[in-house]
Order: C-alpha cells, then structure tokens, then sequence
C-alpha cells in the first residue's frame, strides 16, 4: 500500500483513570516533539479498580482529548487476565504480559459481553470507538468473532492492522518497550533502534506506549528521539485516519 506521504502512530495504552496524570505528561512531551494526535486506547475498568462510568473528571479530561484530535479506542474492559492451568496460556500471558491478555482465551460469549459494557460506559460519555484492541495485542480467534459482531471497524496486534469490515491485514510491526526489570529495558533500547532502521519503508510505522515507560529516563528519551527522527520524513496520524486513507486506496 502506498499513501501520499508516510505515515506512523503512536498509540498509548493503557488510558484510564489510574494513569491519566502520566498520560497527560506523555502527552504534554509528544505535542512537544511534534506529534499533536494519537491513539488513546482506554480501559473502562481498569484492574477492577477505577471505572470511567461515573468519573466526570476523567471522562470530561477524555473529551478534552478527543475535541484537540485524539482517537479513543476500545482497550478491552478490565485489562487484566486471570490465570489458568494451562502453561502455554499462562506462559504467553504473565511472562509476556504480567498477567494482562485479557481476551486471549476468552469464550465468544463472555467477549461479547465485556464488549457490549464497554461500549455502554463509552457511549455515556459521548465516545462510540471504530477500533477495538486487545491488551497486549493478545485477541484470540473467538474474542475476535465477537469483535467483529460487535461492528468494530478495525483492530490491531503486534504485528499488523486489520481491516474487519474488509479483512484486509497491513503487515506493521509495532515499537514496543518493556521496562519491568533492567534487562528488558536494555534490549527494548537496542531492538527498537534496530527495529526502526528496519522498517523505514514500511508505510505504516507503529509506537506503542505505555505509561510505565515515561518512568525511565533513557527510554522515554529514545521513544521521544526516534519519534523526532521519524517526523523528519513522516506525518503522524491517528488509526482511525490510517483505516480511512487505506480504504481509498
């Protein structure tokens, strides 16, 4: 696929009452840089622990976000995944992600349902998202039936974005950084950069942040440095608007 310039972006994960300070900060440092939209993915109940329904603050601060160019995106609804007795699942899920895949293995029926509240406490604020993605990028076969049922436009995983009104697959690997322990961090620095090198043909670039980042000096400096780099030759947009260039393609 080819657009009228290259395009990237960046996405934030994890929105939610629990992390909206340091949001706002990662954002206040993104506009800084040069990046004036993102995609905001919000968790409506973030770890059981701080629900968006009812939260004027933070549903008033999310309007704010939406009114200045940010996309909201449907991040599933509790984020978090209970573990299971099987050691692949569990592998995958508290190794790779702490625990946090939370429609990895879901039933159809139990997605649907997690999709329909979180569209209810969306849509209480005035918010009625095309994409839906999955903690972690973790959505299994059946959770994404209910993806599509639910008549969501678009999703993503680590490697690619879909189009599930077409089922159209972009290949676009995703910068991501792990910063739960110093190793990880060290090989975050050195595979994004490497990463990034990589893809410079690639139409679509993908970064994706986490508030956790922005805890760690040097990677909150590569992520901003790669993203300066980066607009040098291409323009940051949103999901939403990369979903509606591609389908005039």
């Amino acid at each position: 696929m080819q657009t009228s310039r290259p395009v990237f972006v960046v996405s934030i994960h994890d929105v939610s009452p629990l992390s909206r300070e340091r949001v706002a900060i990662m954002l206040g440092d993104l506009t800084a840089a040069g990046v004036g939209r993102t995609s905001l993915l919000v968790i409506p109940d973030h770890h059981h622990k701080a629900a968006m329904a009812g939260n004027a603050a933070f549903c008033g601060w999310l309007q704010e976000m939406a009114a200045q160019g940010h996309e909201i995106v449907l991040h599933g609804y509790f984020h978090l995944r209970p573990k299971s007795s099987g050691f692949k699942e569990n592998f995958t899920t508290e190794f790779y992600t702490a625990g946090e895949g939370e429609f990895y293995d879901l039933s159809e029926n139990e997605a649907r349902l997690r999709l329909e509240n979180g569209l209810r406490d969306f849509a209480g604020s005035g918010f009625h998202p095309r994409g839906f993605i999955a903690p972690a990028w973790l959505l299994g076969p059946e959770a994404e039936k209910a993806v599509i049922k639910a008549g969501f436009d678009y999703t993503t995983r680590l490697q690619n974005f879909k189009d599930l009104k077409t089922g159209r697959v972009d290949a676009s690997q995703s910068l991501v950084w792990s910063v739960r322990a110093a190793w990880r961090r060290m090989v975050s620095l050195w595979w994004n950069a490497a990463l990034l090198r990589r893809l410079q043909t690639a139409p679509l670039l993908r970064f994706g942040l986490h508030p956790p980042d922005w805890d760690h000096p040097t990677i909150r400096e590569q992520i901003l440095g790669l993203i300066r780099e980066t607009l040098a030759g291409r323009e940051a947009i949103t999901y939403e608007e990369w979903l509606e260039r591609s389908r005039l393609e």
